[in-house]
């Protein structure tokens, strides 16, 4: 699939004003779908706005996902949020004038422990509580959704209808071309070196051009990439980047609707709108080895063999799959499993939107929305106040949620 017109993605030559409201540094979905809301939602507000990125658009973890977009969370707060961004992502295609190639084919979880049991009975509660159509099925029901499961050891499946998968590509150059569209400067292939605090509460950005910008706040939301950036101004976040690597297949007949997870090892998959089956799994940190602040892609032969043995586990026709293409992008790990986004301790201009521990992606659309508004307005949602950087200093952080997937 090819990007819209080059003119409306931004460009290495775009003019960035000396003076800036707000820089948005991250042309991730995050920070776009940032900047697309102030523009259409707080367009006499917003200013000038600009956004910076180091790369090319979908160079960094928002074009590595599997786009898969659910609202089967443990916690109420994370289930409602999810709601709204499936709710918006209806819509986000006629919105943004472009093909996301979004398709609810819901959801299946399969638990084939005790303890998973009891998460996915728990977890059906919260959303009937939410007001979200999860349900629960037996090992026959959900073979009857996926034929070519093997159920034999799942005990109980939750799956809820209205989840989906997008194709993460035309998300992010839709927000982009919308956002240039309306007024938003979009600059590529330019990082910023260095922030420097100004006497009036605002920042100096020095790009790697040479060029020096000013702006009165400023939005990090470089993910998996924001320590350095944090830790450049005496900002101590816990939030740190973790590789995960997914795996593609050769192209198949279309047989599968849902994306599939098996509890238990953290694997799932699903198939694209071009046939081939898109799988990835959770694979701890070896032993031994602290979290790094380096962002590390490539892909091995360790994922290759974990993820063939789940796969072929749960789905045995799987074994007879010609792995086609392999590949691998961050997580932006939290400690507490929630996301880090308002002020930043002792910088209340820098803003902070990253720690969405690898599910940033499905949330962009609620998330971008929310934040622009509170940035526009004051106006604060309550999982903003849930998100504050802060409560890591002032020992504020609980763990709500356990559904971290992939």
């Amino acid at each position: 699939m090819s990007p819209p017109d080059h003119a409306t993605l931004g460009s290495r030559d775009a003019k960035l004003p000396a003076e800036l409201d707000l820089l948005i540094i991250g042309g991730g979905v995050m920070g776009l779908a940032i900047a697309y809301n102030l523009a259409r939602h707080h367009h006499a507000a917003m200013g000038k706005v600009a956004v910076v990125e180091r790369s090319y658009l979908v160079s960094g973890a928002s074009g590595r996902n599997g786009g898969g977009l659910r609202m089967q969370w443990g916690d109420a707060g994370n289930v409602a949020l999810m709601r709204e961004s499936i709710e918006l992502c209806r819509h986000l295609a006629q919105e943004l004038n472009i093909n996301l190639w979004f398709r609810q084919g819901g959801y299946l979880f399969l638990a084939r422990t005790e303890s998973g049991e009891r998460r996915l009975h728990r977890n059906v509660a919260v959303h009937e509580q939410v007001g979200v159509p999860t349900r629960l099925l037996a090992a026959r029901e959900a073979l009857e959704l996926v034929p070519q499961l093997d159920v034999s050891e799942v005990r109980v499946a939750a799956y809820n209808p209205d989840d989906g998968v997008v194709f993460p590509w035309p998300f992010v150059w839709g927000y982009a071309g919308q956002a240039v569209a309306r007024g938003v400067t979009l600059r590529t292939h330019t990082s910023v070196d260095a922030l420097e605090p100004l006497a009036d509460g605002g920042y100096r950005a020095r790009l790697s051009t040479g060029e020096q910008v000013r702006a009165a706040r400023v939005v990090n939301a470089t993910g998996a990439w924001s320590v350095a950036i944090n830790r450049s101004l005496g900002i101590d976040l816990p939030n740190h980047p973790h590789r995960h690597e997914i795996l593609s297949s050769e192209p198949l007949k279309p047989f599968l609707d849902p994306l599939v997870v098996d509890l238990e090892t953290g694997l799932y998959f699903s198939q694209s709108t071009r046939g081939e089956l898109v799988t990835g799994i959770t694979l701890p940190e070896p032993p031994g080895l602290p979290p790094s602040d380096r962002v590390e892609f490539g892909s091995s032969l360790r994922f290759l063999s974990n993820v063939a043995r789940a796969l072929t586990r749960v789905m045995p026709i799987a074994r007879h799959l010609e792995p086609l293409r392999q590949w691998s992008g961050p997580y932006d790990i939290s400690p507490d499993g929630d996301a880090i986004v308002g002020p930043s301790p002792d910088h209340p201009a820098l803003i902070q939107v990253c720690g969405f521990t690898g599910h940033g992606f499905m949330m962009a659309p609620a998330v971008g929305k929310l934040v622009a508004r509170w940035l526009a307005t004051g106006e604060a949602h309550p999982m903003l106040t849930r998100w504050d950087p802060c409560r890591f200093r002032d020992g504020r952080q609980l763990r709500r949620e356990d559904m971290i997937i992939g």
